[in-house]
């Protein structure tokens, strides 16, 4: 469930990051520990820090630092100094460091971060409450598993939650978002799957939900899994389900939030024992399609002229084109640096300050682009699998979700289903909610970390009604 986003978004490469999801204390006014968040300005981006100081013994401090845009948390932050309202954080696994000064008024810390001879300005907020995150004791049964993914060496660490009562219950398999994602959908702070999860079993309905493979307790490797690939760990999930004594197997649901929206169907045109599919900001457009909406989207609620999001859109569909053409890395590498030079030669400088061009930068994000899991991702049309689903299907996106457009993707996903001869679709725009399902103001992705909602409980009814009124009797 991450913005990062349907794409990974890649920004000006300043870290090198790896992910471990760890949550600490809530900060005092006479201490920093807590969770910080800012957001470097960058050419052209925005790039999102929170570090995560805790207190271990009095005056003694740890912490580690997350790059949420960068899909990457947990860092170990190596030195922390407190002195007089003066904060130094030295991280020195990537060469970095952060220094500033608190004001215990208005809970802000104003200082810089240091990195490979560059100073930039970054000031710390306290990070805001994330209210709905559920707390033990739960009404519930909580149970830890883990169960055998699809491809050879993976582990699925998940948490499985069950109603009260004997059951067998009705159950859903909650499915992520793109980029390395935890159990709990885990991002600046929220956790809308565990948020999601609470809900529905308190509803009656039991919840698997896992960390991805490679991600918190699950083995593999993330960085070479395509979206094929976590399919097959999704149908390892629902196999799990249907071998559980709890279970109701004919009531087997999928939940796919984003990417997971893609995956869903795809377990569902394979397996027989899935029941009804719900897609929550899925995909209806082809990859390289919905990259462009996306980009588009974004650029211009940033306030982009439409010369800057025309020439970022020529140079993506540009880049997208080498990557399809070309199969060897090198090759693509290669004709993508090429494409890069060209651009940089044919903008101005006022060019490239309107549309944030950075050549450095794009040619750092070049090797990303050619992962298995972005070409693949591009070449992806979900339209011939969601075409084969005959199970029920909720389809539900925010009507300010800029991310994956809710009047385009939803008008893809209907047609498609209804091509296929499925009469059993329901899809719905919900009004005021971005690409988490928050309750929105613009629908940007800036605002995700400043928004205290973590998932809308109208959203969260939705989907507990639609489930409820498929499973209840049968």
């Amino acid at each position: 469930m991450q913005p990062p986003l349907i794409l990974r978004v890649v920004f000006s490469a300043l870290l090198a990051l790896s992910v471990s999801p760890s949550a600490f204390c809530q900060p005092t006014l006479s201490t920093p520990a807590g969770s910080w968040t800012g957001s470097l300005s960058l050419p052209g981006a925005s790039l999102r820090i929170v570090f995560h100081i805790k207190e271990v013994a009095a005056g003694s401090y740890t912490a580690i630092m997350d790059s949420p845009d960068q899909g990457a948390r947990g860092i170990a932050v190596s030195r922390v100094v407190w002195n007089n309202d003066s904060l130094q954080l030295d991280v020195s696994s990537i060469g970095g460091s952060y220094t500033g000064r608190l004001n215990t008024d208005s809970l802000l810390f104003t200082g810089h971060w240091r990195q490979a001879g560059q100073r930039f300005p970054l000031n710390l907020n306290i990070a805001p409450k994330r209210p709905q995150t559920p707390k033990k004791p739960f009404p519930y049964r909580e149970e830890e598993v883990t169960y055998t993914g699809k491809a050879a060496g993976v582990q699925l660490a998940a948490t499985l939650t069950l109603p009260g009562g004997k059951g067998p219950f009705p159950a859903v398999l909650l499915i992520t978002g793109s980029g390395p994602q935890n159990r709990n959908g885990e991002l600046m702070g929220h956790e809308p799957f565990l948020v999601l999860a609470d809900y529905l079993t308190r509803r009656g309905i039991a919840v698997l939900r896992a960390d991805d493979r490679g991600v918190g307790r699950s083995t593999g490797d993330f960085g070479r899994a395509t979206t094929r690939d976590f399919a097959g760990d999704a149908l390892a999930g629902v196999n799990f389900l249907k071998a559980r004594p709890e279970i109701n197997p004919k009531q087997i649901g999928l939940i796919g939030q984003s990417e997971g929206g893609l995956i869903a169907p795809m377990v569902g045109a394979e397996s027989r024992d899935v029941a009804f599919l719900v897609l929550m900001a899925g995909p209806g457009l082809p990859g390289d399609q919905l990259l462009r909406q996306q980009a588009r989207d974004i650029m211009k609620a940033g306030g982009s002229s439409e010369g800057a999001i025309r020439q970022t859109l020529d140079l993506q569909a540009k880049m997208f084109s080498v990557l399809k053409q070309e199969q060897d890395p090198g090759q693509a590498e290669q004709k993508m640096q090429a494409v890069v030079k060209e651009a940089a030669r044919q903008m101005t400088a006022e060019e490239k300050s309107q549309s944030g061009f950075n050549e450095a930068a794009a040619m750092g994000q070049i090797r990303q682009f050619t992962s298995p899991w972005f070409r693949y991702f591009i070449s992806h049309d979900p339209v011939p699998v969601l075409k084969k689903i005959k199970v029920p299907v909720l389809a539900v996106n925010g009507e300010k979700d800029l991310q994956v457009d809710a009047g385009e993707n939803l008008a893809a996903i209907r047609k498609a289903l209804q091509e296929g001869g499925n009469k059993k679709v329901k899809v719905k725009a919900l009004p005021g909610l971005n690409h988490l399902f928050q309750t929105a103001t613009t629908g940007s992705p800036g605002e995700y970390a400043r928004i205290g909602e973590t998932f809308s409980p109208a959203a969260m009814q939705v989907v507990g009604d639609w489930i409820t009124g498929l499973t209840k009797g049968r």
